[in-house]
């Protein structure tokens, strides 16, 4: 038998972060995360229903921030 004490949980919709804080710009999204900051700073606060909710919109956001190209390019408006 296991006499070790369970691992303590929350049982709660987990944060996006991934410790890559920078916000993008053009677009106003967090390019760890794809988070606005609005939504960062709310995150706290909100709902489970609300968190997965900006969970699910996520993924759609990741194409909006287009790799940088490098030299001279990655300083020229596209």
């Amino acid at each position: 038998m296991d006499d070790r004490a369970p691992i303590w949980t929350r049982d709660e919709v987990q944060s996006p972060c991934v410790n890559i804080c920078v916000i993008h710009p053009q677009e106003g999204i967090c390019v760890g995360c794809y988070r606005t900051l609005d939504e960062i700073a709310a995150w706290g606060g909100m709902s489970a229903d609300a968190r997965r909710a900006i969970l699910t919109e996520l993924p759609a956001r990741k194409p909006l921030l287009k790799k940088r190209r490098g030299g001279r390019n990655g300083r020229r408006d596209p």
